[in-house]
């Protein structure tokens, strides 16, 4: 499992040499879409050197690199070769870059058997920050059960965070995940949504159970988040991991054949989904984002999204305004 150690050694990997190609990333499902204005795929990837920056955690004060991946749709693949060879680089580049934080779900079909098979065979499940979550179970059995399927599938014997997926069988899977923690099957606890319309739901939650994790959808164009529940994780010490920060890929769509913004240059933003992720990340509550791509060209966009600057406020307000 990922250890302090291992993400020293891994972060002085790539201040020696972080090599991220210049193209932007797909959505967090997965979902392709066409680059606008970015390098093609076939030219040279622009080379620069730097660690990504790193967040603690509220709970324990463990760092962890600001940009993880996620799994949903990306890693939902068959097992050809065409199929998983690209996801071979995907990881590959994820971690020569310092990264670690993966999250995944026993609901997102194969997307855990191939995570730990590939982890497992390039040597790699030792560096991973794995994150699962009790999903769709009702019961103390059917999560314990579920759980350890998961591991099974991971190919591990522990995961860093075990999260209560949609606030499903609330009560019941938190009780179970807390379980799991003192049994030291995992390192934190957390609950997941993805729609502004469950947040009011999710900050009483927070407010009542104080997780160690909260995970929700967060970007230029959904902002529900910064009214209670951003504010409030800050206040309490919980840490935020951000999904849909892409909206599925539509903001893609939104911005095609328009120009970055050029308050973004100071950040060092050199794509669309750079300028996304960072707006992300800007906010102070915000510990890591997950975007989930199966294009290793897309996933070293990504990654260049957690070396430099956040986003000041008129950097955010310049980006809201091209996405208006």
């Amino acid at each position: 499992m990922y250890t302090r150690r291992k993400f020293l050694a891994s972060t002085t990997l790539a201040a020696a040499g972080l090599t991220l190609a210049a193209c932007r990333d797909n959505a967090q499902a997965g979902a392709a879409q066409a680059p606008a204005g970015r390098t093609p795929a076939s030219a040279p990837p622009a080379a620069i050197s730097g660690p990504l920056n790193t967040r603690a955690i509220p709970a324990t004060g463990e760092k962890i690199p600001v940009i993880g991946m996620g799994t949903s749709g990306s890693f939902e693949v068959g097992d050809s070769a065409a199929e998983l060879d690209p996801l071979r680089e995907v990881l590959k580049r994820f971690f020569a870059a310092g990264a670690t934080v993966i999250d995944t779900a026993p609901t997102y079909s194969v997307a855990e058997d191939r995570m730990g098979a590939l982890l497992t065979e390039q040597d790699l499940a030792g560096k991973a920050w794995l994150a699962t979550k009790l999903s769709g179970v009702s019961g103390r059995e059917e999560g314990m059960a579920q759980f350890h399927e998961s591991l099974r599938r991971l190919k591990t014997d522990k995961v860093a965070l075990l999260q209560v997926h949609n606030l499903g069988d609330l009560k019941t899977q938190l009780a179970v995940a807390r379980e799991l923690k003192a049994q030291g099957k995992v390192r934190y606890v957390g609950v997941t949504h993805y729609l502004e319309s469950a947040q009011d739901q999710l900050t009483d939650i927070v407010q009542a159970e104080k997780p160690d994790f909260l995970q929700i959808n967060y970007s230029v164009v959904s902002r529900g988040a910064e009214k209670r529940v951003l504010p409030l994780a800050r206040d309490l010490g919980v840490a935020v991991m951000i999904n849909r920060a892409f909206e599925d890929g539509k903001l893609f769509a939104q911005v095609k054949d328009k120009p970055l913004p050029e308050a973004l240059a100071a950040a060092g933003v050199g794509s669309w989904a750079q300028a996304f992720l960072k707006f992300a990340l800007s906010h102070p509550a915000v510990t890591v984002v997950i975007p989930a791509t199966g294009k290793p060209d897309r996933q070293s966009d990504n990654l260049k999204a957690g070396i430099g600057p956040d986003l000041d406020e008129a950097q955010r307000q310049a980006l809201v305004a091209a996405l208006a």
